[in-house]
């Protein structure tokens, strides 16, 4: 009895322990079963929450492209293309969404050089076609250099230089990106081959210049708000810092200063003699002589003679200056048309690509004649350039004002047919402006302006100039209408200020391109201007056609601020005036 209870009791505390240890086995089990299902709730929440971060990032990254994509003309595009890639990139403010959108036009410009490189290799292509493609390579460097230079330029933003001065940096050299599409497809004539040629690269070169323009308004709408807050704070004590004393130096510049830059502009580095007496016998010579990407002014003096010759200054010949004889005894002259299988752009006698190019008393010159249609003297596509006591003496597209900053003083300019035109930022100070008698059944246009986009800065202005006939169309003007300008492209700009307008100007004062193209878009701005045709009662009756009255508007023109003169122009040592 014992014995068994002692069995029963030995086995019931073994069956206590095994329940026991079977009991903690369970609860060891549930509390496991409740952790994997804790970790699996803190996993699918975390990523959850992951997710929620990523959608919260992208969505942040889309506000920010949305919002700076908003002042474009062309937003859908902006944003697509600028969307996908701004998560990866880090986009946290406007500027980070334009430096995006300039890298993406980038690669889109180095896709359409390649497909310039297989067509070159097409067969049956015409002489011009040919040219044309070549002008294309061209202005794609130019371009491709103009996106990196203003991509450096937005690292530096907005204190590497003064706000305005860095703001009109930045919009001229978005201005001249995408004047170089345009400048591509109008060299392609609308026959036969070219045709299939230009169509083939239409959408490339069209894209580009749709993200230019999106680019550039968003330039103008984030430096805009700059400005405008820098004024407020500013406000109390604004003052202009670049002061100029009417026409000539600044009050600030000391006498030894004016010394200098007066004996910098005329001791030559190398002398060009046609008869082999100097260092070089042609300009060409001397400008592939020329150091590269010079920061130096580089001085070529050309002595008295006639110079046959087509001369190219590249974009990587910087601050290369030509000082002539005078203007009547130093002439290089070329006769490259476009009736002869040549492109307008490439027609050029002298062309200058290399920033900081400075000329004074020479003549440009293209002898083609008015039947040979475009006949181009001077070609100019770089930035900072002037003209002192120089002639550019042609028929029709005399002077090619392309793009970037450019300023003429004391200048001569003849023609017929638009015969000063592109889209550059040019100002012209008390220069001969003359139309001459031109081909049968021709009228001539002073200007033909070709801004593209109501955001470029670019535009023709004549300040203090003398608008007129040379002798050949005074004696049969009547037959021979000529006008102030007609729009070339959309957004064309011309502005006359405080300029003598001869009676060879028709009393209307402007034409028409085509019908009613442009007329609403343009701007053609008259100001104070005198002379027998400066009269506005029987001017042109277009919305863009304006009588400037307020002399802030008119200012808002001259070389001080239309080109920003006063942060380049005193290195010139040319005379020149800021100001009304």
């Amino acid at each position: 009895m014992n014995e068994s209870k002692e069995i029963l009791t030995k086995n019931f505390d073994s069956v206590k322990h095994i329940s026991s240890t079977k009991r903690h086995k369970k609860i060891f089990l549930a509390v496991l079963a409740c952790l994997v299902i804790v970790a699996a709730l803190i996993g699918i929440v975390a990523k959850e929450n992951s997710r929620n971060k990523f959608d919260e990032t992208n969505e942040s990254h889309h506000a920010i492209v949305k919002s700076a994509c908003s002042s474009t003309f062309y937003p859908d595009l902006c944003f697509s293309a600028v969307a996908a890639a701004a998560a990866a990139k880090k986009v946290t403010r406007k500027k980070d969404v334009i430096r995006l959108s300039l890298n993406i036009t980038a690669s889109a410009v180095e896709h359409n050089f390649y497909k310039i490189k297989k067509l070159l290799a097409r067969k049956g292509l015409t002489e011009r076609g040919v040219t044309a493609l070549h002008d294309c390579l061209e202005t794609i460097n130019e371009t491709l250099d103009e996106l990196h230079q203003a991509v450096e330029d937005l690292h530096g933003y907005p204190y590497k230089k003064p706000l305005t001065q860095h703001a009109d940096d930045l919009k001229t050299l978005i201005s001249a990106a995408m004047t170089n599409q345009e400048t591509c497809l109008d060299g392609f004539s609308h026959k036969n081959a070219d045709k299939e040629v230009r169509k083939a690269l239409i959408d490339g070169e069209k894209y580009v210049e749709k993200m230019c323009s999106n680019a550039l308004a968003m330039i103008k709408n984030m430096t805009d708000e700059d400005i405008a807050n820098e004024m407020l704070i500013k406000r109390s004590n604004r003052k202009l810092e670049e002061e100029g004393n009417g026409i000539g130096w600044p009050r600030w510049l000391s006498t030894g200063d004016r010394r200098r830059l007066r004996s910098s502009s005329v001791i030559p580095n190398v002398v060009v003699v046609a008869d082999g007496s100097g260092d070089y016998k042609t300009v060409s010579e001397a400008v592939a002589k020329a150091p590269v990407n010079s920061r130096k002014r580089y001085i070529i003096r050309i002595k008295a003679g006639v110079y046959r010759e087509n001369v190219e200054i590249p974009s990587n010949k910087t601050n290369i200056m030509f000082i002539g004889d005078g203007r009547s005894r130093t002439v290089i002259t070329g006769k490259r048309n476009v009736v002869d299988g040549s492109t307008t752009f490439r027609s050029a006698t002298v062309a200058v690509a290399g920033e900081g190019f400075l000329a004074r008393d020479i003549t440009f010159e293209n002898t083609a004649g008015p039947s040979k249609h475009q006949a181009v003297a001077l070609r100019v596509s770089a930035d900072l350039t002037a003209f002192y006591q120089c002639n550019m003496i042609a028929y029709q597209d005399t002077l090619y004002v392309h793009s970037q900053r450019q300023f003429f003083v004391n200048c001569l300019i003849t023609g017929t047919v638009d015969f000063i035109f592109g889209n550059a930022a040019a100002v012209f100070q008390n220069c001969d402006i003359r139309a001459r008698r031109p081909h049968r059944g021709q009228k001539n246009m002073v200007t033909a302006q070709g801004r593209t986009d109501r955001n470029q800065n670019t535009g023709i202005v004549f300040q203090k100039c003398r608008i007129g006939a040379t002798s050949d169309l005074q004696s049969v003007k009547n037959k021979f209408p000529t006008y102030l300008g007609r729009p070339w492209k959309e957004y064309s700009r011309t502005v006359i200020l405080q300029s003598d307008i001869s009676d060879v100007i028709h009393p209307a004062g402007w034409h028409d391109w085509n019908g009613s193209f442009a007329l609403k878009t343009l701007f053609y701005g008259e100001y104070q201007n005198t002379g027998a045709s400066a009269g506005t009662h029987a001017r042109v009756k277009w919305d863009g056609h304006k009588v400037i009255t307020n002399e802030s508007e008119a200012q808002s023109y001259t070389a001080g601020e239309f080109i920003s003169g006063g942060s380049w122009l005193y290195s010139t040592g040319f005379p020149f005036s800021l100001d009304l």
